[in-house]
């Protein structure tokens, strides 16, 4: 269990930040061989796991996480925030050298004379180019023809949760983050196999949201002055095909009333959604769930509202009554 105080000033300056850098990472734990990834990842494991094996530019990763398969800030620079992953790339790139060091003898502690921890030891500036090298060679293989995808989704999500802090306070930010963290003020608690504690004041809060988050929850402590804690985001469905999405929805009496178009995008809206998004999930043209969209707004089913350029709907109190009525469906709470 990992324990984190947070006193008002820390609260104020927790912030949600997007991390591509971060979603590659816990996409290499999925992809690896003793891993049985749940249904949203395996149409994509597969391909990822070829990468894995046969990219020879690969090896920097595949070193340090065959000796230890932990976090370090040497693996994960501090979020910032970008949806570009070469910008994240390039930071790791400029870590600063003695930093380097310090942190490969803090998390490999005798293993110094290893082969493939020399080069971090002897030229860190080396060593950390061609980890960037490993990453980027994973993410154009494993992960590039997801992003766009991926993108909507956790931009969606930092929106969401961004709204949810702004409007309603830290407090329903944190309660509805996901099942494994509890709040209850003034502590943030982490269910890891792990045994930690920080006490108020020593660190802000940093929370990124994942696509590739299932079964492998970070924290990031290296930083100094940044807690980071991923989390789940809503949607990891989206990795699926679209045939096997449309197939999985059932012919029930929701789908006869409303047509199995109109129901799908019905049960999808849990928490609020673009057009864009919706049809990222559901597989399919977004012409046609801006139809569904209206036609639902039209019945007093679903609202909609405006953030910057994007368009939000979320289901009404009819709308929610009318899935739990006919399709017996418990949405208030409903994570992809």
């Amino acid at each position: 269990m990992i324990r984190i105080e947070l006193d008002e000033g820390a609260l104020g300056a927790t912030r949600i930040a997007m991390s591509p850098l971060r979603d590659a990472f816990c996409a290499l734990h999925l992809a690896l061989p003793s891993r049985n990834p749940s249904w949203p990842y395996q149409e994509w494991v597969g391909p990822a796991r070829e990468v894995w094996r046969e990219d020879d530019r690969l090896r920097p990763l595949r070193d340090l996480l065959a000796h230890r398969p932990g976090v370090s800030d040497v693996l994960l620079p501090r979020p910032v925030g970008t949806a570009d992953v070469y910008e994240e790339l390039d930071l790791l790139r400029a870590t600063d050298p003695a930093l380097v060091r310090a942190r490969i003898a803090d998390c490999y502690a005798g293993l110094e004379d290893a082969p493939f921890l020399r080069p971090y030891l002897t030229d860190p500036e080396a060593a950390c180019a061609a980890l960037a090298d490993a990453y980027a060679a994973w993410w154009e293989g494993a992960i590039a023809p997801y992003w766009p995808v991926m993108r909507r989704l956790v931009e969606d999500e930092v929106l969401v949760r961004a709204r949810t802090f702004a409007t309603e306070g830290i407090d329903a930010l944190f309660t509805g983050l996901e099942a494994r963290v509890r709040w209850q003020r003034p502590v943030l608690e982490l269910t890891k196999w792990v045994e930690a504690e920080y006490a108020a004041g020593e660190r802000r809060l940093v929370l990124v949201p994942m696509v590739f988050a299932e079964g492998c929850r970070l924290y990031s402590t290296d930083d100094p002055e940044v807690l980071t804690v991923n989390f789940q985001a809503r949607g990891a469905a989206a990795l699926r095909e679209g045939a096997e999405r449309a197939a999985s929805v059932a012919e029930d009496r929701l789908g006869l009333l409303l047509g199995r178009g109109r129901a799908a995008v019905l049960r999808e809206l849990g928490g609020p959604l673009t057009t864009q998004g919706l049809a990222d999930r559901l597989g399919l043209a977004p012409s046609t769930v801006s139809e569904h969209l209206s036609l639902l707004a039209g019945a007093g089913v679903v609202t909609r509202h405006r953030v910057g350029r994007s368009v939000y709907y979320q289901l009404t109190d009819t709308g929610r009554s009318l899935l739990a009525l006919l399709a017996g469906e418990g949405v208030l709470g409903a994570i992809a």
